[in-house]
């Protein structure tokens, strides 16, 4: 395990980026925002990061109180990582942060990863209310809970139990959204959004 380096200044964001600004530190924590996961799997969506950095940095998270590791029961036995709550916190630091910087976008470059779930924060906040909402991608599927003040934020696939909506777009649609360009119910009401559903939240993004 590294040793923490330091600004070695008495400031609050000094403090927090001695915690939190090594790189790749708030990916993962994006990636464990859809709860506990494997080492194999945050490896393989967080492209370009190696096996040792990976480890380093759960090592250091783990150290500074921001995840936790635990054996699965049998049959999977397989050791996960997931966030504490003081790891959960950070949840508002990406949104913020992500909104920020949506005007950094621009168009998809071609050496430009992409995994479907990345859409999860953009989305997330452009609803309002207590939901669980199904999202179809071309690139895949994922799910959202919005309005959760404990637990996943978002998860792989389609969703565990029957939705209160389904969202249905394109990539390009979904891109707008992420860069600040369209906001989702415009993109609904431009139709560049199918909702489905019969719930009053479903009901409500289509009227709206």
């Amino acid at each position: 395990m590294s040793p923490r380096r330091s600004y070695d200044q008495y400031c609050s964001a000094a403090r927090a980026l001695d915690v939190v600004g090594d790189r790749w530190t708030l990916l993962i924590v994006r990636e464990l925002l859809a709860g506990p996961r494997r080492y194999t799997d945050l490896h393989a969506d967080l492209p370009g990061v190696s096996t040792d950095v990976l480890a380093s940095r759960l090592k250091d998270m783990e150290r500074d109180g921001l995840t936790t590791r635990r054996r699965l029961p049998p049959p999977g036995a397989a050791f996960v990582y997931e966030l504490t709550g003081r790891g959960r916190e950070l949840l508002p630091v990406l949104q913020s942060l992500g909104a920020w910087g949506a005007g950094e976008l621009g168009e998809r470059r071609p050496t430009d990863a992409l995994r479907a779930h990345w859409f999860a924060l953009p989305l997330l906040r452009e609803l309002e209310g207590e939901a669980l909402v199904e999202v179809r991608l071309e690139e895949g599927e994922f799910h959202l809970y919005a309005g959760t003040e404990d637990g996943p934020v978002y998860g792989y696939g389609p969703a565990p139990e029957e939705p209160d909506a389904r969202l249905v777009l394109d990539s390009a649609a979904c891109e707008a959204v992420g860069r600040g360009e369209l906001s989702l119910r415009d993109a609904v009401r431009d139709g560049r959004v199918e909702v489905t559903g019969d719930s009053p939240f479903a009901k409500a993004l289509r009227e709206a």
